[in-house]
């Protein structure tokens, strides 16, 4: 039997590692996950490396590497195709930054199909948002952003000697957590680059405007912890504008419904995401406004029981009402049950439906506050937590994703190596 997940996301990679020291390492199932990235790095912390508060080259996982520990095979490629008839997946060819051809375009068998392709930035059509505003996706991304703000704070430093009132403005279009998150860890970058030499620049030389649709930031947590949060961030000095549709934008400058403008050296867009566009060349798929693939309670397409999907790109029902929120407890959760029916499967035994646990939102604002809730729908109330406790919470979910990885062992180690790097290392990328 051959098993193939398509994307390294939290929930594919933790479901091809469980498969692969189950089935894999057994012979019982030849497991294949397929990546368009060569490294995979939990995507809760893209702002952190977006900053430089993380090291990509430290803290990234080699597909290849893991797959070789792990039981199962890493096939580098960007899905094209779904056959299901066939049960095939076409993956596209991979050509260099010179446009020479690496990777032919390839053609997979598979006997069961895992599509775990995460989400995207949706920018629902606004004009100019895809030329002039910058996504925090993907790592490539993540880092495209990082260097132009290095880039931005050396000129900002050369620019005080002459200019006291110069400032770097950065517009961050998304109250949600991304948004929020992004926004105070550019602070804390501020204050280690005048650590680092930049001395002229200090926190009142980073103008940052967070700008929100909806009514107040942090839409999807509990009114008492986005009203934590959004005191937090007012206490750093960002700019935050509930209520703020954009209607357009051009090279340095935002534009609401209410006529307001915006300028901005950089701008990032994080108000809300989809599922892969080409998932709807797919045929016989039932998608969401949002392009997200409807599962039955087994996580499977209705019309195909050889096909599953999970993470971000599925829309799951919740038994009340709505869907299953794109999180990474829900792609873990997801991945967790994806993993027990395929290996019923091997057995004849019968598919288990998913109950998704919200165990809570925490939402860290760098090293100056972490804020949350916890027990979400297992108590009748959430237990709201913030300070020291809540970012020790914080730590542990990601804990949690390398426990799924790597087991107790290397988890500790990792921890231990983690704390040495704080020591030898400095506190930001600055290269």
């Amino acid at each position: 039997m051959h098993i193939i997940v398509v994307g390294g996301g939290a929930g594919g990679l933790e479901l091809a590692t469980r498969l692969g020291r189950k089935l894999g390492r057994r012979k019982k199932a030849e497991i294949t996950l397929v990546d368009r990235n060569q490294t995979h790095i939990w995507k809760p912390l893209l702002h952190e490396v977006a900053t430089g508060s993380l090291d990509t080259g430290t803290d990234e996982i080699s597909y290849r590497a893991h797959a070789h520990n792990h039981h199962f095979r890493f096939v580098l490629g960007s899905l094209s195709q779904v056959d299901r008839e066939a049960r095939t997946i076409t993956l596209s060819a991979l050509t260099s930054s010179e446009g020479q051809e690496i990777l032919p375009e390839r053609t997979l068998s598979y006997d069961y199909l895992v599509l775990a392709i995460g989400s995207v930035s949706n920018d629902f059509g606004i004009e100019g948002i895809a030329q002039h505003c910058m996504y925090l996706d993907s790592p490539q991304q993540a880092e495209r952003f990082r260097q132009r703000l290095v880039n931005g704070f050396l000129r900002l430093n050369q620019q005080l000697e002459t200019d006291p009132q110069a400032r770097l403005r950065i517009a961050i279009v998304g109250g949600g957590a991304t948004g929020v998150e992004l926004a105070a860890e550019l602070f804390n970058a501020a204050e280690l680059f005048k650590v680092y030499g930049l001395e002229k620049v200090t926190l009142d030389h980073l103008q940052i405007t967070l700008l929100e649709a909806g009514t107040r930031i942090l839409p999807a947590l509990p009114p008492r912890i986005a009203a934590s949060a959004r005191d937090e961030l007012a206490k750093l000095g960002v700019d935050i504008r509930e209520g703020a549709q954009i209607v357009k934008a051009e090279k340095g400058v935002m534009h609401t419904q209410t006529c307001d403008q915006i300028h901005a050296d950089l701008m990032v867009w994080a108000a809300g995401i989809k599922a892969p566009d080409f998932l709807r060349d797919i045929e016989g798929l039932e998608l969401s406004r949002n392009n997200q693939i409807v599962v039955t309670p087994s996580l499977q397409v209705s019309n195909d029981p050889h096909l599953y999907v999970l993470g971000d790109c599925a829309a799951c029902p919740l038994p009340d009402g709505g869907w299953v929120p794109p999180r990474a407890q829900s792609a873990h959760q997801m991945a967790t049950l994806v993993y027990k029916n395929l290996v019923a499967c091997l057995s004849g035994k019968p598919q288990k439906p998913f109950k998704y646990k919200d165990h809570g939102s925490l939402i860290s604002l760098s090293h100056y506050s972490t804020v949350g809730s916890l027990m979400g729908n297992l108590t009748r109330g959430s237990m709201m937590i913030e300070g020291r406790i809540a970012r020790v919470v914080y730590i542990s979910l990601y804990r949690m994703h390398q426990l799924a990885l790597h087991g107790w062992i290397r988890t500790i180690l990792m921890t231990v190596v983690e704390r040495v790097n704080r020591i030898l290392k400095p506190r930001l990328k600055l290269h």
